[in-house]
């Protein structure tokens, strides 16, 4: 996995152990979903509601609440399963989130700018990827 420069001031900025979170959200929409269920802890979910929250379509909102639940930071309500409530599996990781909404709040551009700089890589690596097997089917 490759991982974003930070210039001094992010150094200074981040914890290390939110660095390395921060480093692993995919994009902005997982953080933007992640960030409103935590908004609301006890609010149950549906994708229908993310989706007009942070103006996706619906089957985005779908993919990202699952997203979520792969990460353990939200799960399934048991008697509604397309319904979804915040929950991170510990509570080390529910104070991660708490320090990464502060820092989104008063750090936004150095949050994102993280975020992308990481993600940017990923799509150039598959980017990569994807030539070269291009390249290999027709030499």
């Amino acid at each position: 996995m490759f991982y974003a420069k930070l210039n001094p001031k992010q150094q200074k900025m981040f914890s290390d152990e939110l660095r390395r979170f921060i480093l692993r959200i995919p994009s902005i929409p997982f953080l933007e979903a992640l960030l409103l269920l935590r908004s609301a802890p006890t609010q149950t979910w549906d994708a229908d509601t993310v989706a007009r929250r942070l103006y996706i379509n619906s089957q985005q909102a779908v993919e990202l609440l699952k997203s979520l639940v792969a990460a353990r930071l939200c799960t399934e309500v048991q008697h509604n399963p397309k319904c979804f409530i915040y929950k991170p599996e510990s509570d080390e990781l529910c104070k991660l989130i708490d320090d990464l909404a502060s820092e989104y709040a008063h750090n936004l551009i150095e949050v994102t700018n993280l975020i992308h700089a990481n993600s940017n890589k990923d799509q150039k690596v598959h980017l990569l990827a994807d030539a070269f097997v291009l390249w290999k089917e027709n030499p």
